[in-house]
């Protein structure tokens, strides 16, 4: 019986050209390899040629560039037949803006008293006097008086709707009903009509009769033949301006929002707006279609993108909990049974859990991939590494140097806005009371940064009940280190805020608006923290600190190098009694880095002198190419790791078009890397200059008759069969520790993708299906990727002939005796009579492997105390001694890793 909760999942990234209608086909592939459901990226209607679905425009269809409600009907369909689900990403934090999203125009149509004005985290009484009763609306490609004077905003009429807007391109921005009265003034017998919509306007909730003038207003359009030149008229850029005065929005220059914006974005892009889904409202119309999609049966559970957006996850959690489960009884008997399955988008800190009381599943599986990537670095190489790329760089040895700096460049250059409007919120509270009111804005707003600056986590969850003790821990972290960086006299300041922003409940004040106006600061503090973390460690510090990229993703903290095995060991054992529902995850869309290159960038902790040579020498030998200073060595010596680590097992060095199309590859994750550090180049303002440096650079590297090539190639070769033990190890290690393990699009074989977009490019599944019908038992032809994929297959065979062992069993470290013992990593899982072990190899590579497989002679000695079998290895299918102790050099005689169960537990 499918049960909601998966055995295991398959990530697929849904976009124009991979539809639902594309994956029918691709099922029974699905089903044979292994997986209880797939994992849909959002599906619901976003903008236009979205290419992942996070800018959802109409929470309440499927998009009909995926093929609708329909097509999602006939895939699930197709799923059942093979007993299979679907889990559905979905966005509750956030919005995409723009002329799709009907409750964002009617916000701008109406402004205030529009019946969605409160869906969105807007400020309406901002400090600048410009903006007060409006909205800042910064979609403008140039500063507002070039774009009026250039005259590419245009007065427009939608004779379909019945209604002015202003055109910008593919944007529209709807006239409001006052300013509409006014244009119709200027139409020859428009005047009837005009005085309608003025008095629309003076109503207090102006919709309906809005609605009902537009309804006149189409068929006065149908009848009149002045209306166009009167637009035109009114186009020119004086009497334009003057319209555009009137709205209910002020368009300006896009690079205005950093400084001015006032409504909450998703980290810092324009065109998503934060939804308030706190507010019951807000809650039931954009979850009513989702519920509707889980009574009818069509998905099994969701995932939620970045919880730690919401104002209160945890009130959000149960509260979806509760609606989905009441949801239950309207179920059909053909849909998976049990409990809705409930994940999280959630970056943990190093010592931050998820908090049971949320009532959900686990976390999407970033904890994960930071445990098992971290279980596969040599912790000897973090001393040479942090040694060498200070020496070779300049830049800091301690990524907490980055990330403090970089924390303060987001506040100051990304953040400002809502820095400024926290800042002023807090300033407001001040002034309401004499023991405080001498506290000023800036001296609060420098205390806001010093926090931030030096926050440990994503954010904290502090209530109307004030701060919980983890709370504490993790403000006085940052408390802590605040006092240390600013001056003493500063220190009343960061007290103050503690009090206001933890300690100090804000139910234990008198109800009333200075209640409220605490409880907003508190969470709008809350909210600014977790982008000020996102933008600062992923998409900025991770592009500047370059020790060993590999430990530069997602969940993950480059500081910490590496993992112990009695570490690992204790945190799947706390996964096993917490969360064993969690997923776990190697790979997602997000990633910075493909699970294989990562896995191949681990083997340089072992053997860091050599790779400080090599680079040494590339450096030397493409030292004439720089122009002046660019690019920096931190940027080649990054761009030297994706070279090598992303290198095509595949690829040949006299392959004239496979070498153009992987330097394309890289100079992809070139741009992006350089622009998201931030430091010589970015987004709002390339340095072409400095870009067309690194370039050059770039191409140098894949120059055919320099030298650098051929020894690239060479060095990523020899590296390569450690990285596939590292890879393989991973895989088993995913598929058999507590927990649902996740698989993402297309990483049945190896992965050496990039950052998005290099990461989402079509996958040939149907080479994969190809390789599933013929099994690769051995790692003779490893380099297709094909022993992958088989390993992958008979684990998720094994998931499925023994779903109680591994939904409920426990774990147990196991350790090997002899002279090898540290290379082989092992445990074993027990339940109700089932038994299963799984041992791994690690740090192989000092080893010269010409293969993923360490030879015999390695593993002399050193043995596995398994007990009693006998034991079948579900991975070659090969039986193994019945007397409890199993020499690796037998356990590992033909793969790096073995899987044991006994063969009556099937």
């Amino acid at each position: 019986m499918l049960t909601t909760i998966p055995r295991a999942t398959l990530r697929l990234q849904f976009n124009k050209e991979f539809t639902l209608e594309h994956t029918l086909p691709l099922i029974p592939y699905f089903a044979k390899l292994g997986v209880s459901h797939l994992y849909a990226s959002p599906l619901l209607t976003a903008r236009p040629g979205s290419m992942h679905g996070y800018d959802v425009m109409d929470p309440g269809s499927i998009n009909p560039e995926l093929g609708g409600l329909p097509a999602l009907r006939r895939l699930v369909a197709a799923l059942r037949a093979e007993h299979m689900g679907l889990l559905l990403d979905i966005v509750p934090n956030h919005m995409g803006v723009g002329t799709g999203n009907a409750w964002w125009q009617d916000v701008l149509e109406f402004g205030e008293k529009s019946r969605y004005a409160a869906f969105f985290d807007i400020d309406w009484q901002t400090a600048a006097p410009s903006l007060r009763g409006k909205i800042l609306a910064p979609f403008l490609e140039a500063p507002y008086g070039e774009v009026l004077s250039a005259r590419t905003i245009k007065l427009r009429l939608d004779q379909e709707k019945g209604g002015f807007h202003f055109s910008y391109y593919e944007n529209e921005f709807p006239l409001s009903p006052a300013s509409t009265s006014v244009v119709l003034g200027e139409i020859p017998g428009g005047g009837e009509l005009a005085e309608a919509f003025a008095r629309a306007a003076a109503q207090a909730d102006p919709a309906a009769a809005v609605l009902s003038a537009k309804q006149e207003m189409r068929r006065f359009a149908a009848q009149a033949v002045a209306i166009q030149p009167v637009l035109d008229a009114l186009s020119a850029p004086e009497r334009l301006g003057e319209l555009l005065d009137q709205q209910h929005y002020r368009l300006a220059w896009w690079r205005t929002a950093g400084d001015e914006i006032n409504w909450r974005r998703f980290f810092d892009i324009n065109t998503l707006a934060g939804l308030r889904a706190e507010r019951p409202e807000v809650f039931e119309a954009s979850h009513r279609f989702i519920l509707e999609l889980y009574a009818e049966g069509l998905i099994d559970g969701v995932r939620i993108d970045h919880v730690d957006g919401l104002a209160n996850p945890g009130a959000y959690t149960r509260k979806l909990r509760r609606a989905m489960a009441a949801m239950t009884s309207r179920r059909p008997a053909e849909a998976a049974q049990g409990e809705p399955y409930i994940v999280v988008e959630k970056i943990l800190g190093a010592d931050e859990t998820l908090e049971p009381k949320w009532r959900t599943d686990g976390t999407t599986g970033y904890d994960f991939m930071n445990e098992v990537g971290a279980l596969l670095h040599d912790p000897e190489g973090a001393g040479p590494l942090t040694a060498a790329w200070a020496r070779q760089t300049g830049r800091p040895g301690i990524f907490a140097v980055e990330e403090e700096r970089a924390r303060r460049q987001i506040l100051r250059e990304n953040l400002a806005a809502e820095l400024n409007s926290l800042a002023g919120r807090l300033h407001g509270i001040a002034q309401g009371d004499p023991d405080t009111r001498d506290y000023t804005q800036e001296a609060l707003r420098r205390g806001l940064e010093e926090l931030l600056a030096h926050f440990p986590v994503y954010r904290i969850y502090a209530s109307a009940a004030g701060g919980g003790p983890a709370d504490i821990q993790q403000f006085d972290r940052a408390l802590q280190e605040a006092e240390r960086a600013c001056r003493h006299s500063a220190r009343p300041v960061l007290a103050l805020l503690r009090r206001w922003l933890l300690a100090e409940a804000p139910r234990a004040l008198p109800p009333g608006p200075a209640r409220q106006e605490r409880l907003r600061a508190m969470r709008a503090f809350q909210q600014l923290s977790a982008p000020t973390a996102a933008k600062s460690v992923e998409d900025t510090a991770f592009y500047r600190f370059g020790r060993l990229l590999s430990r530069n993703e997602v969940g993950a903290n480059p500081e910490q190098f590496s993992l112990s095995p009695e570490a690992f060991h204790a945190a799947m054992a706390r996964r096993a009694e917490t969360l064993p529902g969690a997923l776990l995850a190697t790979a997602t869309h997000d990633h910075k880095r493909g699970e294989d290159t990562r896995a191949r960038l681990a083997v340089l902790s072992e053997i860091p002198e050599e790779w400080e040579r090599e680079t040494t020498r590339w450096m030397k030998l493409n030292a004439g190419l720089r122009s002046g200073a660019a690019p920096c060595p931190a940027d080649e010596l990054m761009l030297y790791q994706m070279i090598v680590a992303g290198w095509p097992l595949s690829l040949a060095i006299d392959d004239g078009a496979g070498l153009k199309a992987y330097a394309e590859r890289v100079a992809a994750w070139q741009e992006k890397s350089l622009r998201e550090a931030k430091l010589h180049t970015d987004w709002a303002a390339p340095d072409e200059a400095y870009e067309a440096a690194a370039t050059t650079l770039l191409h140098a590297c894949f120059d055919p008759d320099r030298p650098a090539l051929k020894e690239m190639a060479t060095f990523a070769a020899r590296i390569a069969p450690a990285g596939a033990v590292n890879g393989l190890a991973q895989t088993v290690l995913r598929l058999t520790v507590p927990g649902v393990p996740d698989l993402y699009q297309g990483t049945e074989f190896w992965d050496q993708s990039f950052v998005d977009p290099d990461n989402r490019r079509a996958v040939d599944f149907a080479a994969r299906a190809a390789a599933l019908a013929c099994p690769e038992t051995g790692v003779t032809g490893w380099r297709t990727g094909a022993v992958k994929q088989t390993v992958i297959a008979r684990l998720l065979a094994a998931r499925r002939a023994l779903p109680a062992l591994f939904a409920a069993g426990g774990y147990t470290p196991l350790r090997a005796q002899g002279p090898q013992a540290a290379h082989v990593l092992a445990f074993r899982r027990d339940h109700e009579g089932q038994s299963l072990v799984a041992a791994v190899t690690r740090l192989a590579g000092r080893q010269g492997l010409r293969e993923p497989l360490l030879p015999a002679s390695f593993w002399r000695g050193t043995a596995l105390e398994i007990g009693a079998g006998p034991w079948r290895d579900r991975l070659t299918g090969q039986d193994v001694q019945k007397n409890g102790v199993i020499p690796l050099e037998t356990l590992f005689s033909t793969l790096p890793v073995a899987v044991l169960a006994r063969p009556e537990s099937g």
